[in-house]
C-alpha cells in the first residue's frame, strides 16, 4: 500500500468507492484502506451476500477510462488458467462522473500479505522457502504460454528508449517474445504462500521479462537477487533473459530520470554494465 494522496483526492475516491459498494451490494467491513500509487486506487475489504470479498476500484481520467489496463483483469479472468495462484474477479463495473472515470472489481479475498506493502522495491529479505519460489517458477512458465494479442512492451519503445539510457550501441531488437504479467514486482506478490495479485497490464513482452522485473526489484537485498537468479536461471540466464534484464533496466532507469526509485540507480547501472559486457 502507499500512503494516503492529498485530501481532495482521498476524499473523492472514498466517495466513489462508497458509491462502488451500493452498486455492487457489498458493505465494508473495516476501516482499514489499501492505497495505491498517487491515489490511483482505493481498495477495501468487504462483505458479499456469500461472504468475504475485496473491492478494488481504479480512477483514469474520463477520456482515458478503457483500453489494455482497464480491461486487464477480466482478459486474464478469461484467459489464465485456473492453476495459476491469483484471486477470482467476482464482478465488475464501470462508470464516468464529469471528469473522472471510474472501475470497480470485487475479487476473493487473499488470505496472505504482500511481500511489500507499500512499495515495489524490496528492502528486507522474506521468508520464503523452495516451494514459494516453485510455484513462482511454474506460474510463469505457465503466464508465457497464453496465447493473447494484448501487448505489454513494443519494439517502438525499446528502440527509442533503450539508447537513451543504455547508450546508442545497444541492440534494442527483441530476441523473442512471450506473455507476461506485466508488473511482477514485491507488491504484488503474496506470501508466505504465493499469490500474484494485480493483472492490468499483462500481455506479450520480450520472454523472461517477468522475472527481469523481479530481479531489478531486488538488486538492493543481494541474497534474494541472488535466489531470484537461482530460482529463475532457466529464464534469466539466456540471451532473451539477459536481454529483458536490460529492458527493464531501461524502464527503471527512465522512472528514475523522474524522480521516482532513486536508491535503484546505482546497482541497476552496475547490473547494467555487467549485461552489456556478458561474452
Amino acid at each position: 500500500m502507499y500512503s494516503v494522496p492529498e485530501p481532495e483526492v482521498a476524499e473523492r475516491m472514498r466517495a466513489a468507492h462508497g458509491l462502488a459498494a451500493t452498486k455492487l451490494a457489498v458493505t465494508a467491513v473495516a476501516p482499514a484502506e489499501a492505497w495505491g500509487w498517487r491515489g490511483r486506487t482505493l481498495s477495501r475489504r468487504v462483505q458479499t451476500s456469500s461472504g468475504p470479498g475485496w473491492l478494488r476500484l481504479v480512477h483514469a481520467p474520463a477520456a482515458k477510462a478503457g483500453g489494455k489496463l482497464w480491461e486487464g483483469p477480466q482478459a486474464a479472468e478469461a484467459a489464465m488458467p485456473r492453476t495459476l495462484p491469483r484471486p477470482r474477479l467476482k464482478d465488475h463495473l464501470t462508470w464516468t462522473a464529469g471528469p473522472d472515470g471510474y472501475l470497480a472489481e470485487l475479487y476473493e479475498v487473499v488470505g496472505e500479505p504482500t511481500i511489500t506493502a507499500d512499495e515495489p522495491i524490496l528492502r528486507t529479505a522474506p521468508k520464503l522457502d523452495d516451494g514459494w519460489w516453485a510455484t513462482l517458477r511454474r506460474s510463469l512458465d505457465t503466464i508465457a504460454r497464453v496465447p493473447t494479442d494484448r501487448v505489454s512492451i513494443r519494439q517502438a519503445y525499446l528502440d527509442r528508449a533503450m539508447p537513451q539510457y543504455l547508450g546508442e550501441a545497444v541492440d534494442t531488437k527483441v530476441p523473442a517474445w512471450s506473455t507476461a504479467h506485466g508488473d511482477l514486482h514485491w507488491a504484488d506478490l503474496t506470501g508466505p504462500t504465493l499469490t500474484i495479485l494485480d493483472w492490468e497490464g499483462w500481455g506479450v513482452a520480450p520472454a523472461g521479462y517477468d522475472a527481469a522485473m523481479l530481479h531489478a526489484f531486488s538488486l538492493l537485498v543481494p541474497e534474494v537477487s541472488a535466489l531470484v537468479r537461482l530460482h529463475l536461471n532457466h529464464i534469466l540466464d539466456t540471451p532473451a533473459g539477459r536481454f529483458s534484464e536490460l529492458v527493464v533496466i531501461t524502464e527503471l532507469l527512465q522512472t528514475i530520470s523522474r524522480g521516482d526509485s532513486l536508491d535503484l540507480e546505482v546497482p541497476l547501472r552496475q547490473r547494467a554494465a555487467v549485461l552489456l559486457n556478458h561474452g
